[in-house]
């Protein structure tokens, strides 16, 4: 089957990367996952700008991303506070060409940003998704009922819906703007679920994916939000993926 083919910019001068951080009670993580994206940026010479999206948070996490923003200046770091999806919030303020999409509690370390942009120009993905569970990629930090929950997770997901990519529930990707744009509107999924239905739905639309081994280390600072709901959710999110593609 062909691959659904997208235009992008022939140098590397014209891309410009644009990372969603969307935001909930993270104000102890933010400044140090804003620190590292703009020194890890700032030293690769690729244009880039951070967008922060915060759902909310009553622990001032807002208030911090402003001081942030005041630090390292407005054309890096935009701040849209949201009630809603917070990646169709972002997309439409994003102004790159690619979208780096990554959780702010430093479970993912900012420096996989060279590997899935370097896999991207590669084999001119339409996305590149990070994967725990392929070639030397892991989990640390989590208990064994985290482990279990997250593998037996990825199993059923693998045997539902053969989704051609190893990782369902994973949330570090990069994604070409446009392609984001297109799945983002044919999605119905929230929570745990959306990461699934987004692989899912690049399969059905032909989207090529290429996947990159990373390293999970599970939050340092603040509560997981994994919860009994969460799960019961990812179950009934499975199941209507799998009676509807």
């Amino acid at each position: 089957m062909a691959s659904r083919k997208t235009s992008h910019p022939n140098r590397d001068s014209e891309d410009k990367y644009s990372i969603l951080l969307p935001t909930y009670n993270e104000r102890e993580n933010l400044p140090l996952i804003v620190w590292l994206l703009v020194k890890y940026f700032g030293e690769s010479g690729y244009n880039y700008e951070v967008i922060i999206i915060d759902d909310g948070s009553p622990d001032g996490t807002l208030e911090v991303a402003e001081q942030l923003q005041k630090i390292y200046g407005e054309d890096k770091i935009l701040l849209f506070p949201f009630k809603g999806t917070a990646y169709i919030h972002g997309i439409k303020h994003a102004t790159g060409n690619f979208v780096i999409i990554m959780d702010a509690d430093l479970s993912h370390h900012v420096n996989h940003y060279v590997l899935v942009v370097r896999k991207q120009k590669e084999g001119n993905y339409d996305l590149v998704s990070g994967t725990r569970y392929k070639g030397n990629g892991g989990v640390y930090g989590w208990d064994l009922r985290r482990k279990l929950i997250s593998r037996g997770a990825n199993f059923l997901t693998q045997v539902l819906l053969r989704p051609g990519a190893s990782d369902l529930t994973g949330s570090f990707r990069l994604y070409k703007k446009e392609v984001l744009e297109s799945l983002v509107e044919r999605c119905v999924s929230k929570g745990y679920v959306f990461q699934m239905e987004m692989i899912v739905r690049a399969r059905q639309l032909n989207y090529t994916i290429g996947e990159v081994p990373i390293s999970f280390v599970d939050r340092v600072y603040g509560e997981s939000k994994l919860g009994g709901n969460e799960i019961v959710s990812f179950v009934k999110g499975l199941i209507t993926l799998f009676a509807t593609t």
